[in-house]
């Protein structure tokens, strides 16, 4: 967690405290949702970068020479809303993959469509076809998933696997699309 989400997580749990100690219950509960809701984004975030990144290193452990970079302040477009947050960047020579996720910071940042937590994407660099829309969603009692979104298709969860497979499209020096 970077040190400005530290330094508004803080401000957030102190407006929380006031507005109950004021008696603003309908502000101490947005509050305490809104940092509820907070804490389940980093946890989706924290994990596809953390798959992408355990499975990259597989890769390199068993001969892959793949660069990995991490960018924890990164800003990118989904339709007319930003979302802030990671990116993970892997390249294998001149083809990269980028996974980036995040979510709208202020309201100014838009908001996310289709009732999720937080979006993302999977890009491969002049490999279009192989790109992935993602929405982190609440789950039916369970934790929040990354589903992968595809026009006329129901969404499915993003699992390990799917991380595997991409990498593997990074590695693939005889696939053309």
């Amino acid at each position: 967690m970077s040190e400005l989400d530290e330094a508004w997580n803080l401000v957030l749990a102190e407006a929380e405290r006031r507005a109950r100690s004021a008696g603003r219950i309908d502000i101490s509960k947005y509050l305490a949702l809104r940092n509820s809701n907070d804490l389940l984004r980093q946890t989706g975030l924290s994990w596809i970068v953390d798959t992408f990144t355990s499975v990259a290193a597989e890769a390199n452990r068993a001969g892959a020479s793949l660069q990995i970079a991490h960018d924890e302040a990164h800003r990118f477009k989904v339709g007319n809303s930003t979302m802030v947050g990671r990116l993970l960047t892997l390249r294998n020579g001149i083809r990269t993959l980028f996974v980036e996720v995040g979510w709208p910071r202020t309201p100014r940042d838009g908001f996310v469509k289709g009732g999720g937590l937080a979006r993302g994407n999977i890009r491969h660099l002049g490999m279009k076809s192989s790109d992935l829309e993602l929405l982190l969603s609440h789950s039916a009692g369970g934790p929040p998933q990354w589903l992968v979104l595809a026009q006329h298709r129901k969404a499915q969860s993003l699992r390990e696997r799917d991380a595997r497979e991409q990498i593997s499209i990074l590695l693939d020096h005889e696939r053309t699309r």
